[in-house]
């Protein structure tokens, strides 16, 4: 099997397992929605599971970004023995520094959620200071699961990390369907925090397989670890935009009209989709290919994959940003209307939906151009992006937020990652010389064209023939589904014709 194939086997396997556990998570918000609604409960919620995770989250994801070369060096110079006691050492310190951190938050809870939600008063800020403290187990947890997820990544075994969010959503599914009809948010947490367990131990059989054997035994003076340390704080900071973006849109929604929290969540879950499935599949495995090709002082290499995974993100994220600009109320509607979610929070949620669907393009783009940087063991740079990312959101969001509401957090957001992903190209392009922008604007163009046309017709046979037929429950999903298969077989074809680069 030719290295060609081995990359797109193994993107293609980590897209369908993440599309799997992805569709387990939509039936999951369906189920959250109908048992719980989009108001008072829900916001609450959804501000608990922020203020859980949002500091693991920004954590676990630059240390696996930071442990996958450091493990891989370890192997090269100490072999595999060596690269398991390292495991054994950083997932011990990674335990003593999660439990520092979950007891200190059960502690600071009441003052976090004041800043991530300073509309909460009275029992829902009560509620959301208990239901955050039920929440603190998933902070260890999480630390399990990306120190196991770096090492099995770094030994080109992608599969476990792949499908653990699907026994996650399996808990949740399972709670929600047999015990979650008295409506008890406390319940919903405590199901949480079972399902946040199940993402490490998933993995637990694949590194016994690669021969790990727990003990006690810390070394605080290891120079790997200290290298892993020192290196995972400017990834931590550059990683931390999106998180620090939703702590920022959830606390100005909090002084909105209720709901707005849920109808934020509920659209940026579906507008992430697109980039958990295909853009992180292409990234997970390029990154590895850019910092191989980059120890190599191979340019030319380097501008091919970068150009290849440019391209494929382009060839996804174009037509999805089309496709969601029509038919988000619909989309919307099929996925959460039903229960106690009404025609109300379907509209608040599809509005939300159209402005961030409008950056999915630079964020996309920003996440693969962060990977370029970090193979370059350039830090800094998406760091630096990242502030001004913050810190151009928060502008925007007190520009927009008077006249147009939660949608205007939404459209700030979009706008943010658009401007920041433009600065990314443009030091790319000082520090590589040409980078073949020419070509990306090729494809770019061609891909809109093909997106436009396939619009077209998508809003024809939606639009124009749903209202004339018989109005059953199941017609307007069955022509949504026939509206994007047929659209997204024309616009195939069309990028065929067009000769669009792959």
């Amino acid at each position: 099997m030719t290295n060609k194939q081995k990359v797109t086997q193994s993107v293609t396997m980590i897209a369908v397992f993440t599309l799997i556990s992805k569709f387990l998570g939509f039936i999951r918000e369906v189920l959250i929605a109908s048992k719980y609604g989009s108001g008072y409960k829900t916001d609450t919620y959804f501000v608990a599971m922020t203020a859980t995770v949002m500091l693991m989250t920004t954590i676990g994801a630059s240390l696996n970004t930071t442990l996958i070369p450091i493990f891989t060096e370890i192997e090269e110079k100490k072999g595999r023995i060596g690269k398991l006691k390292f495991l054994n050492n950083i997932l011990n310190v990674v335990f003593l520094i999660t439990l520092i951190l979950a007891l200190l938050g059960f502690f600071l809870s009441p003052l976090v959620i004041k800043i991530l939600a300073k509309g909460f008063t009275g029992e829902q800020f009560d509620l959301a200071v208990r239901l955050n403290r039920i929440g603190l187990p998933i902070v260890i947890f999480l630390g399990f699961t990306y120190v196991f997820s770096g090492y099995l990544h770094s030994s080109q075994v992608f599969g476990p990390p792949a499908i653990m969010g699907i026994p996650y959503n399996f808990v949740f599914i399972f709670f929600l369907i047999f015990l979650g009809n008295k409506g008890n948010i406390n319940h919903l947490m405590i199901a949480s925090v079972i399902a946040a367990s199940t993402q490490f131990l998933i993995q637990v059989p694949a590194i016994i397989h690669q021969g790990y054997r727990y003990s006690l035994n810390v070394n605080l003076r290891d120079r790997y670890l200290k290298k892993a340390l020192l290196l995972v704080i400017p990834v931590m900071i550059g990683s931390a935009v999106q998180q620090i973006n939703t702590i920022v849109d959830k606390t100005l929604a909090s002084s909105l009209v209720s709901g707005s929290i849920s109808a934020l969540t509920y659209a940026s879950r579906i507008n992430d989709l697109i980039i958990s499935v295909f853009v992180m599949a292409i990234t997970t495995v390029v990154f590895p290919m850019l910092s191989k090709a980059f120890s190599q002082d191979d340019q030319a290499q380097i501008k091919s994959i970068m150009g290849r995974g440019i391209n494929i993100i382009l060839l996804i994220t174009v037509p999805a940003t089309i496709g969601i600009l029509i038919l988000a109320e619909p989309m919307v509607k099929l996925f959460f209307q039903r229960g106690a979610f009404d025609e109300l929070a379907t509209s608040m949620t599809s509005e939300a939906l159209i402005f961030y669907s409008v950056g999915l393009i630079g964020s996309a783009l920003r996440l693969m151009l962060n990977r370029v940087y970090y193979s370059f063991q350039d830090t800094k740079t998406p760091m630096i992006n990242g502030a001004l990312a913050v810190g151009l959101n928060i502008i925007l969001n007190l520009i927009l937020i008077k006249p147009m509401g939660h949608s205007g957090l939404a459209l700030a957001t979009s706008i943010s990652a658009i401007f920041t992903t433009a600065l990314l190209f443009i030091g790319l392009r000082k520090r590589l010389g040409p980078i073949g922008l020419t070509s990306y604007l090729s494809s770019f163009f061609k891909t809109l064209f093909a997106s436009i046309i396939m619009g077209v017709l998508v809003y024809g046979i939606f639009y124009g023939l749903t209202p004339k037929l018989p109005d059953y429950r199941i017609v307007e999903p069955i022509m949504l589904l026939l509206s994007i298969g047929v659209g997204a077989i024309l616009y195939f074809l069309l990028c065929f014709i067009l000769k669009v680069e792959k």
